[in-house]
């Protein structure tokens, strides 16, 4: 047996804590890069120029071609902009909030001296340029833009995502570590390694479930605590839970939010397995298609034929497509049901 540290009142140093604590309180707030943050900009401006283009039109027609005028000009300094925040993210990031906006206001200042240049290189601004009241435009949008990016990049941080982490980490059960300390106790006199075993498993799925998580963790952490959580589970149901990983090495880079494939193996447990005198089967599969990760989660239901199906509320799958959405934006695809008669958790993320 291992020497292990037994009723130690401090918990043993994490020496990747300290970093991803660090981490995860800079969200950047220029992270222009992604495709939705783009469609959201360029959407906004639109809508803007459409506004804007009534004034003064006469008919349908005269406010399509003013629209289209003045898209010409603002589309391409909208794009410069948002190359510009997002190769410059890391820059901007350094300076104080006052300061993030004053460099945004004036990147859109210059953009809008841009997209009044373009006007007038193509000879359809008229003869005295509007250069005070483009620049002034881009200014204001700008810095709507950039109070957008510093709502989305708070709502990022882990100070305005304690509650849903917190929910997520107390999906870990009491009855669940019951369960667990039971099991440890009958296997303490027949089997005592294993019984160390077990609690040594228990005890990585707690720590590292109450500690402070960063930003992010890669597929493959996600994955080592999803086969502990497994592990502890397989002593409890023996032959009853039968679980099968099929992983792609490829795709073990894959960022994703902290503690998103516990509670989704857990479900799968809760609802696929545990209610059925049968038991049931769980497939986990993580496949590198192209520039993307597809990780699935499928298990067997219970009381096939009988009409006989445990539904849960949906706050643990909630969850997990809100923290998604709020770390991949549009560039995440997440969905849920039943599929060719079993219950099939499907997500697919970028790989880097």
């Amino acid at each position: 047996m291992q020497d292990t540290q037994i009723l130690s009142t401090r918990p043993a140093p994490l020496p990747e804590a300290a970093p991803r604590a660090a981490a995860a309180g800079r969200a950047l707030v220029f992270d222009a890069c992604q495709v939705g943050v783009v469609l959201r900009a360029v959407l906004f401006v639109e809508a803007v120029l459409g506004v804007g283009a009534m004034f003064g039109s006469a008919s349908p027609g005269d406010w399509l071609a003013r629209l289209a005028l003045y898209t010409a000009g603002a589309l391409p300094a909208t794009l410069a902009w948002l190359i510009t925040a997002c190769s410059l993210k890391k820059a901007l990031q350094r300076l104080r909030g006052p300061l993030q906006h004053a460099a945004g206001v004036l990147l859109g200042a210059l953009a809008g001296l841009y997209a009044c240049a373009m006007l007038a290189l193509a000879g359809t601004a008229g003869e005295a340029p509007p250069w005070l009241a483009s620049a002034a435009s881009g200014a204001l949008l700008s810095a709507l833009l950039v109070t957008a990016l510093q709502l989305r990049a708070r709502a990022r941080a882990p100070a305005a995502t304690t509650a849903r982490l917190a929910e997520l980490q107390s999906r870990i059960r009491p009855h669940f570590l019951f369960n667990t300390l039971n099991s440890a106790i009958a296997l303490v006199r027949d089997d005592p390694a294993r019984a160390e075993a077990l609690l040594e498993d228990l005890s990585d799925l707690f720590r590292h479930a109450l500690v402070e998580q960063g930003e992010s963790a890669t597929l493959q952490e996600e994955i080592a605590l999803a086969r502990r959580y497994l592990d502890i589970e397989q002593v409890r149901f023996g032959e009853r839970m039968r679980v099968q990983w099929v992983l792609d090495p490829r795709a073990d880079g894959a960022r994703l939010p902290p503690l998103l494939l516990q509670p989704l193996v857990e479900n799968a447990v809760k609802h696929g397995v545990e209610p059925s005198a049968l038991g049931g089967k769980l497939r986990i599969s993580a496949e590198l298609r192209g520039s993307r990760v597809v990780l699935t989660i499928t298990n067997t239901l219970p009381g096939e034929g009988t009409g006989e199906r445990v539904r849960g509320h949906g706050i643990a799958q909630a969850n997990v497509r809100e923290r998604l959405r709020l770390m991949h934006d549009v560039d995440c695809d997440f969905s849920a049901g039943v599929h060719n008669g079993l219950y099939q958790v499907r997500i697919s993320l970028p790989a880097s």
